[in-house]
């Protein structure tokens, strides 16, 4: 996927940032968060920001911070819109696309790989549009939502209706 095609995309070129690093705000649009809902098949999202302490270089960059978001879901249960809030702690690495240099690096790389600067550029939108979509709860559930079973007639038993279905006895 290229840049162009993401519905929320900020870049942040890694060569500019200070030495002691830079607060970046990430906030999306209406037609960012339009577009997120319909991906990520949300009603709708009212707001999405995130808010991040970037610090590194060219060949290294952390980025530290929080997501915050206001959706709309659907309630698994009723079926019913609702409004969640969901916030997510963000801590990732940064690294160019490159072989590691040691066993130690290859090692480290296997268990938490570091997302990759591209082009010289960390992409502060795609992280938070992410990071939006790991606080998504895949079953949502209104708080008040209660699952009732539907009883037809609960002293009739399944098998009584088996019973009208049998045919004469000693028909066999």
């Amino acid at each position: 996927m290229t840049q162009d095609a993401l519905p929320l995309s900020r870049l942040v070129s890694v060569d500019r940032l200070p030495a002691r690093g830079e607060v970046v705000r990430v906030e999306a649009t209406e037609s960012e968060r339009a577009a997120l809902a319909q991906d990520f098949g949300l009603a709708g999202i009212a707001s999405l920001v995130g808010e991040y302490r970037v610090s590194g270089d060219t060949r290294r960059a952390s980025v530290t911070g929080t997501v915050r978001g206001r959706v709309t879901q659907t309630c698994v249960v009723t079926l019913e819109p609702f409004e969640a809030e969901v916030t997510e702690e963000v801590d990732v690495d940064f690294a160019p696309a490159s072989e590691p240099t040691s066993e130690e690096e290859a090692a480290l790389r296997a268990i938490d790989p570091p997302d990759e600067i591209l082009d010289g550029k960390i992409d502060l939108g795609a992280l938070t549009a992410e990071f939006l979509a790991l606080g998504l709860d895949p079953y949502p559930r209104k708080p008040d939502a209660a699952f009732e079973p539907v009883v037809e007639d609960a002293d009739v038993s399944p098998f009584d209706k088996l019973k009208d279905m049998k045919g004469p006895k000693g028909g066999g």
